[in-house]
């Protein structure tokens, strides 16, 4: 989807290793994101609403990933829906981070427990406004081909269209998720104190390890939207201000850094203590005996941690 707005006047040798970036980037997300859709379809014990949350952000990845990979499989209609599809998964995947980002909010800064009854809102919300950025995309759009790609802005129009369709939900996103964090991790650390200075020595440094851990993971998220989409932000602004030049290598990083998307995702939403305790203890079954031997601190000695992917926080209060 920004592969096509990235590799304008560029030559031929240049959109080809474009298309060779592309293609291994959105492939490693795509084997990244498909391995936790297929966690969670495997694994009962991780079919909660915290991860259900996650399996539709890897859902939509995976889907993004996918039709990025194809580029333009043919003229006409298969070249419209590449386009449209591309368009509408990769917007779907930055909204389902939101909503991971408001339901840990209302859990743990609001201390709400009604989460789950918000789901059928959060559906109409994403797959919503997915639809309409991506119809009101077609909006003074020329439906092009460059390289392997489909869906190519040439006009003015359509830049600036695609620009408010794509780019401003993103940064709103962005902003959302960063503002949200901040208020959870500021909760969290309030907490701590509060737990530090009422509990034993040995609690003390258990709770302070644990939510270090948990304020750590956090802070990673809204950067995964920003170093994704950061250079394709920064190529955008220069296609605006000098639409006759283009720089290759900020393409590179633009179409590289945009397609890992998913990978980047898949490892910092997905791959949580509850997914990595529900593959030990399955290895543990088939584990022999021998190599047990060598990997010994496999789901017994990580079973014991109860962290998992936003889940409700309960948080004592002084009495």
């Amino acid at each position: 989807m920004t592969m096509a707005m990235a590799t304008g006047n560029l030559t031929a040798h240049d959109r080809q290793i474009l298309a060779a970036v592309n293609g291994g980037a959105s492939s490693l997300s795509f084997v990244g994101s498909g391995f936790i859709v297929l966690c969670y379809v495997l694994f009962k014990e991780l079919r909660k609403f915290s991860f259900k949350l996650v399996f539709y952000l890897a859902l939509s990845d995976m889907l993004c990933s996918f039709f990025s990979i194809i580029g333009d499989p043919s003229q006409g209609f298969f070249c419209y829906a590449q386009g449209y599809t591309t368009h509408f998964f990769c917007v779907a995947s930055f909204l389902w981070t939101t909503t991971i980002a408001f339901t840990l909010h209302r859990t743990v800064v609001r201390h709400k427990t009604d989460v789950e009854d918000l789901e059928s809102m959060f559906h109409l919300y994403v797959w919503g406004t997915s639809l309409v950025m991506t119809v009101i995309r077609s909006i003074g759009n020329d439906h092009g081909h460059l390289g392997v790609w489909c869906w190519a802005q040439i006009g003015q129009t359509g830049k600036v269209v695609h620009f408010i369709t794509f780019y401003v939900p993103l940064w709103g996103a962005i902003l959302f998720n960063g503002f949200t964090y901040f208020q959870v991790i500021r909760m969290l650390n309030n907490a701590t104190r509060m737990a530090v200075g009422m509990s034993e020595r040995g609690y003390q440094l258990d709770a302070r390890a644990d939510n270090m851990k948990a304020l750590n993971r956090w802070g990673y998220y809204p950067l995964i939207l920003i170093g994704s989409w950061a250079f394709g932000t920064i190529n955008r602004v220069h296609d605006f201000i000098e639409p006759g030049h283009k720089i290759f290598w900020l393409s590179v990083l633009d179409v590289g850094m945009a397609a890992l998307m998913g990978l980047f995702n898949s490892i910092a939403y997905g791959l949580n203590s509850s997914v990595r305790r529900a593959i030990y203890e399955r290895l543990d079954l088939f584990w022999p005996e021998k190599l047990r031997r060598w990997f010994p601190c496999s789901s017994k000695s990580r079973g014991q941690q109860q962290e998992s992917e936003l889940v409700s926080l309960k948080i004592q209060d002084p009495q």
